[in-house]
């Protein structure tokens, strides 16, 4: 046997975790945790290597992701470029890598009975990869367009920032993505060849002692370990010792600094921040737990609830990040308002306060025995997860944590020891601390550039006795602990379920509102998932009545949130969105108390009054919101318009940005009435909540809004109720619609290459979907990995309200929309000889890995209530619908399958109907007007106005009528 002798060791796991677990270590020693889960429908592995990049080599920056990229390419045993990717796709599955400063992480998942394939195939990126000559130069492009899109990123941009200003001994100061310069044009200038430097790089550190992997699958564990023993002995063991970067990365020299810097996007940040000691080293005392829990509270006395008061900030974190076992960081992090960015000294002052009030009053015994509660319930009652996820989450605590705490890692404090405690507040001081501040009101007054990314920053020195005259004069406002927390479950029992419902029931309808009611049957555990729509005709008769609805909803998450906290903090979570049809109220987590979180809800829309000084900052949010539309990823402009386009009712961005300054308290106050005044509720309860709980649930709501001598709300008329409706384009017609980039410095283009299929219908679904399935793959391999157009290259499903297509995304610098827009037609084209020499085994092989998709089990309550609502909300009420489109699957031939995409999807098919959406970067922006002049194709058709244009389409019926029409 090709296992070391190893004591056994017992693995902390959750209570209601029924999977079975087994550490063993390889004779190449190679550490691997196998996970048994008879009742999965996926199979995942995760290797975790501890080499990252702040192994780089000097001179050679992003060497360590750049190798990350490399290695899915191809492997001596399995040669064919991209072969790896290709047969993970095509059953089921998907895979994805990361590369961090002290590890680098790979991943994948499929369905079950491909997994043993999938796991050799993985396993051969660690024994004998391949790194052709011809890949690495297309895959340094890839890196390099990673990098663009990073470019004008905020958490990009300062995170390097942060890193720039630190001692250049330490590997935390490297520029850690690559990209074009640092990995082909500096390294050639130096007569460096750099794919010689990645196989040495590869050579030197990938060694078997320095892996941890994760397997989770069906079979027994002594069927797993026999799997990962023949498939991972062979990784080669050089015994190298983990890299060592002792040290803190920030000397003397770059503390107590005031950073100001100029971010992309508008609004004020400041970000508060001490190097402190490790609390890995400390996980079971908790401590950054600890203080993160009082820092970062928000409930009364808090320095979010006072900074809230004074209408300086719109939110506030606190807690530990990029934490290594040398170094790490506490940061806190604030959203200032424009008041509160003309009060930054008085906002540090009362942040130091606080600090001061913990480090006065001492560790609380019962502060930390609540949280240690709440971890606890948090740990045992645990959601089941993606195995994808599982797996990678789980691989990230192998290097840090003794094997019996791989499954806890440091989610369960339970010492409490105040000394240590101590001893981490007493490092967030005044003369250790770093301060970033961020605002466009420095654009102009800052006198450096980091090289990177090129952010405009100044910096100046700050004192302990500037701080502490600023603490003198700061606002004498009342800070105190939290109280305790009410919203801690006490009560985790589960109800009894009497029949095994299989999908929603109808339980309640009545002319205010209808009860979709599903108890738990799959997953046993204490909690409960409440949602309801407010459907308001008057919230969308115009952009002035959208964002005043948006501004009502964050109102409401505002006036809530010092009470509703405790709730989150002890895993009841609630939100109120606004939505197309009006409003939603979700309120998920333990079922004890969660009546009591939802009827306070409940009251204070009932009840709601505008304050005007919160109106006041509310406003300011929204309207910096839509400011920042015009700095969304060009891709994400380009699908804007798609849905803009293709949506009946859509208001642009730019009319909310137009009327949001007219606005004053005082019309929210008269609309919100008139909002409320003609509702329909259509409610979904589910989880472990008995049907009568759930009937007297929506009594109560109903008797809130509906009943009393002057009820605040009418039941809608039948003409009143409302859909989204989806316009239907032309058939064998190309619509295209040309915009230029919103950001003037972003040089990336984007295109989505949208093809409308049909209306909801099971045969023509699954038809779609398999197309999707095996043309996935080829697409991303030939658009991104061999012509290189860009790192956002995607093939998707759409569904608009029930209505199917597909749609190609596509963010490139090399190559203008309507080139990109060329290349999606000659993949389409060379797709096409594909499908028709389709062997009748590769036919089946994707019908029954599409199946397998679709019989996979939900995970968790929330994700099978997010399926269901779908089929409420879209009104398709297909609940079954996985079922009956296994049954179309296993009518479906070949030759049909051939039949859909001549007729629908290839150029120039007959029932053609595509839209092609171009957002020009600066890059292109010269084409954007020479494009335009070039003669349109007979079948094309240009959109130069989109609401003229959807004036004159028809659209698609919808599958919600009135009350009276819809099916049930």
């Amino acid at each position: 046997m090709a296992v070391e002798k190893e004591e056994a060791v017992e693995i902390v796991k959750p209570r209601t975790d029924k999977r079975d677990y087994r550490r063993i270590v390889l004779h190449n020693s190679l550490q691997a945790l196998l996970i048994s889960d008879p009742e999965t429908d996926k199979c995942a592995a995760c290797m975790e290597v501890g080499i990252g990049s702040f192994s780089d080599p000097e001179g050679l920056e992003g060497l360590a992701h750049f190798l990350e990229h490399m290695l899915f390419y191809a492997s001596e045993k399995y040669p064919l470029e991209d072969s790896y990717s290709k047969y993970i796709t095509e059953h089921g599955g998907s895979t994805n890598a990361f590369t961090a400063s002290e590890h680098t992480n790979y991943y994948f998942d499929v369905n079950a009975d491909c997994f043993e394939e999938a796991l050799d195939r993985f396993a051969q990126f660690f024994i004998k990869p391949l790194m052709s000559p011809d890949a690495t130069m297309r895959e340094i492009k890839a890196v390099d367009s990673e990098n663009q899109k990073n470019l004008l990123s905020d958490g990009w941009r300062m995170n390097q920032l942060q890193k720039h200003l630190s001692a250049e001994s330490h590997p935390y100061h490297k520029f850690s993505t690559g990209n074009w310069d640092t990995l082909e044009v500096k390294p050639k200038a130096r007569g460096v060849d750099t794919r010689h430097e990645l196989l040495k790089f590869y050579e030197e550190n990938y060694s078997a002692n320095l892996m941890h992997l994760v397997v989770y699958a069906k079979e027994s564990l002594d069927k797993i370990q026999s799997l990962v023993e023949t498939k991972f002995q062979e990784i080669r063991n050089i015994d190298r010792s983990y890299p060592h970067f002792p040290g803190h990365p920030c000397t003397s020299d770059y503390l107590q600094v005031l950073v100001k810097t100029v971010p992309i996007r508008q609004g004020h940040k400041l970000r508060i921040i001490w190097p402190i000691t490790p609390c890995i080293r400390y996980h079971k005392e908790g401590p950054s737990r600890y203080l993160s829990h009082l820092i970062g509270h928000e409930g009364e006395g808090s320095v979010f609830y006072v900074l809230k008061i004074l209408g300086w900030a719109t939110s506030l974190s606190a807690g530990e990040s990029d934490s290594t076992y040398e170094f790490s960081f506490f940061k806190v992090v604030i959203d200032l308002t424009d008041a509160g960015h003309e009060h930054v000294e008085d906002i540090v002052a009362l942040l130091f306060k606080y600090i001061h009030l913990l480090q006065q009053s001492g560790p609380c015994k019962w502060i930390f025995d609540e949280l240690s509660a709440v971890c606890e319930t948090v740990f045992h009652y645990q959601d089941k997860i993606r195995p994808i996820d599982y797996v990678v989450h789980v691989a990230l605590n192998m290097q840090l944590y003794h094997p019996k705490d791989w499954l806890v890692g440091s989610s369960l404090p339970s010492k409490f020891v105040p000394s240590i405690i101590e001893s981490v507040l007493s490092e967030l001081t005044p003369n250790n601390v770093r301060i970033f501040w961020e605002s466009k009101k420095f654009e102009g007054h800052t006198d450096k550039i980091e090289p990177w990314y090129g952010t405009a920053y100044s910096v100046q020195k700050i004192t302990c006795s500037m701080i502490q005259q600023w603490m003198k004069s700061a606002p004498d406002e009342q800070l105190h602990l939290p109280s305790p927390n009410v919203f801690i479950p006490t009560d985790l029992s589960l109800k009894n379920v009497l029949e095994k419902v299989k999908v929603p029931l109808l339980l309640r309808k009545s002319p205010f509102s209808r009860l979709w009611y599903k108890p738990d049957t799959m997953f046993s555990t204490p909690k409960a998932y409440f949602k309801i729509d407010f459907n308001c005709p008057f919230a969308r008769t115009s952009p002035e009545a959208e964002v005043l609805t948006q501004i009502f909803t964050r109102l409401l998450m505002d006036y809530l949130n010092e009470y509703a906290y405790y709730a989150e903090v002890a895993g009841l979570y609630y939100a109120i969105n606004h939505n197309d049809n009006g409003f939603q109220v979700i309120v998920v987590g333990y079922n004890h108390k969660l009546r009591i979180l939802v009827e306070t809800v409940i009251g204070k829309i009932a009840k709601f009054e505008v304050k005007p000084e919160r109106f006041a900052v509310i406003k300011e949010m929204v309207t910096k919101e839509y400011q920042n539309y015009k700095f969304q990823q060009p891709y994400q402009q380009a699908m804007y318009y798609c849905s803009l386009i293709l949506e009946d009712q859509a208001w642009h961005w730019n009319d909310g940005l137009e009327v949001l300054p007219h606005f004053e308290a005082d019309n929210l106050s008269k609309f919100v009435p008139l909002l409320l005044s003609r509702t329909f509720l259509e409610c979904y309860i589910a989880g472990n909540i008995e049907p009568n709980e759930a009937e007297s649930m929506v009594q109560h709501i109903e008797d809130v809004f509906f009943q009393g001598s002057q009820p605040v709300s009418q039941a809608l008329f039948p003409s009143q109720h409302l859909t989204n409706r989806v316009i239907e384009l032309e058939r064998g017609r190309s619509y295209f619609y040309t915009a230029e980039g919103l950001n003037p410095s972003d040089e990336n283009s984007a295109l989505v290459h949208y093809i409308q299929v049909h209306q909801d219908d099971f045969m023509l679904n699954v038809k779609l979907q398999l197309f999707a399935l095996i043309a996935k793959q080829p697409a991303f391999h030939q658009l991104r990995s061999v012509e290189q157009l860009g790192y956002i290259t995607v093939l998707l499903q759409r569904n608009d309200s029930g209505i199917r297509g597909v749609q190609f995304i596509i963010q490139s610098t090399v190559k203008g929309p309507r080139q990109i827009d060329l290349r999606v037609e000659a993949f389409l084209k060379m797709f096409e000889s594909k499908l028709y020499a389709l062997s009748g085994d590769e036919f089946k092989s994707n019908v029954n890995a599409l199946i397998d998709m679709k019989l996979e089990k939900h995970k968790n309550l929330k994700e099978e209530s997010s399926f269901y609502w779908r089929e409420i909300s879209d009104g398709t009420l297909k609940f079954d619908r996985r079922e009956c489109e296994v049954a179309a699957l296993n009518q479906l031939t070949l030759k049909e399958l051939i039949d859909f995409f001549d007729e629908y999807i290839k150029v120039g098919a007959p029932r053609k109907k595509s839209l092609s959406v171009q957002v020009y970067g600066s890059a292109h922006s010269s084409e954007f007007k020479t494009d335009q002049s070039e003669p349109i194709k007979p079948d094309s058709a240009q959109i130069d106005n989109i609401f003229v244009f959807k004036r004159s389409r028809p659209l698609y019926g919808s599958f919600k009528g009135g009350l009276g029409h819809m099916k049930l």
